[in-house]
């Protein structure tokens, strides 16, 4: 007898609009995806399937048809012609439900030291897009509870108010030796890209994300070759699934990071292929979370921690809604950790079962 799956339906709330340059997420749909075996049907595997709308190339109105799909394919033990490489968060969360089952669905994804919560992930504080003032508050919390990376949206804002807002933080005590990323999520026009470029540069950063919205290969490139600041592909790794597809981006455009999201890139074999590929070309990476539940960011944080040499990753999103899953994460002076002696469960919205 073979697998059995299922699939349930959820809505969580953020805290409070989590804005970029593309716009606000006031809520989030998630898809969660239970698989057993039909001899034992008391151990569960559960992943998470969840298309970030306005990012995810299976951002589709037929997305839940297929996932509904896919189930009916697992029940008769015909998946393997199932479209993937046109749903990655769907990629993602099967391979995530697989591990946990594999693992006796205790939600141990990667057996490793953080995932029984001895070992901490250095991650980077998240400053999210909101008036200047706000940002500034943002900031100093995010230098109080101790990060030594913090990671600024920008590309929403006046330019100059941007500016303003970096001068702030390095202007703090113990600003100057902060890594300092910048995200602008393809918010700069390639004609003005470069001089917003150089006027970043007194700021030391360490790197700004997806200057140029994605597909403009040539202009990506001209600006890997002479920004002075580092940049890190981000969007531009969306819909891409073959390994000389990869190659051929990376040996294009020669930007000196890339960042990588398994639900957005096609899961976790999918992140290997372009760590292997990154690697080839000597380009640096770190892995981020794309707005997942604790579901998707308990498996994502594991499996990011199987690198320990890894650079500081972008997993701090479990934050952002007023309801959430077990396992809970903390985080505790600039590092992610499993919180596993948290044994409560918020409040959440029943699930619509498909």
């Amino acid at each position: 007898m073979g697998l059995i799956a299922s699939i349930s339906k959820h809505s969580l709330q953020f805290k409070k609009p989590a804005t970029t340059s593309r716009g606000n997420y006031k809520e989030r749909t998630i898809y969660l995806l239970s698989l057993h075996n039909a001899a034992n049907p008391t151990v569960v595997g559960v992943g998470e399937c969840a298309p970030l709308s306005g990012l995810s190339i299976d951002d589709r109105k037929d997305y839940e048809d297929k996932l509904v799909e896919l189930v009916k394919q697992i029940n008769k033990n015909k998946a393997d012609d199932f479209p993937f490489h046109e749903f990655p968060s769907i990629k993602f969360g099967l391979e995530t439900a697989l591990l946990d089952l594999k693992n006796g669905g205790r939600k141990i994804i990667f057996q490793n030291f953080y995932a029984i919560g001895r070992q901490g992930i250095p991650i980077n504080g998240l400053v999210w897009m909101d008036d200047l003032e706000e940002m500034k508050e943002e900031v100093l919390e995010k230098i109080e509870k101790g990060f030594d990376c913090i990671k600024i949206k920008i590309g929403a804002l006046k330019f100059e108010k941007e500016l303003e807002l970096l001068e702030f933080v390095r202007g703090q005590k113990g600003g100057d030796k902060l890594i300092l990323r910048v995200d602008a999520n393809g918010a700069f026009k390639p004609n003005e890209a470069m001089e917003k470029l150089e006027a970043l540069k007194p700021f030391n950063l360490h790197s700004i994300e997806q200057p140029i919205k994605a597909g403009q290969v040539e202009a990506m490139a001209e600006l890997c070759k002479n920004s002075p600041i580092p940049i890190a592909l981000d969007e531009e790794l969306i819909g891409i699934h073959k390994e000389e597809d990869m190659l051929k981006l990376l040996e294009t455009i020669k930007p000196q990071y890339i960042v990588l999201k398994p639900n957005l890139v096609g899961g976790f074999v999918q992140t290997d292929l372009w760590i292997k590929t990154a690697e080839r070309l000597n380009i640096a990476w770190w892995i981020t979370s794309a707005l997942e539940s604790n579901i998707g960011l308990n498996a994502i944080a594991q499996y990011a921690a199987g690198f320990p040499k890894a650079i500081h990753s972008g997993l701090g999103t479990g934050q952002l809604y007023k309801d959430n899953f077990m396992p809970y994460t903390r985080i505790d002076k600039g590092f992610l950790w499993r919180d596993i002696g948290n044994k409560t469960s918020d409040t959440l919205s029943p699930p619509e079962q498909l």
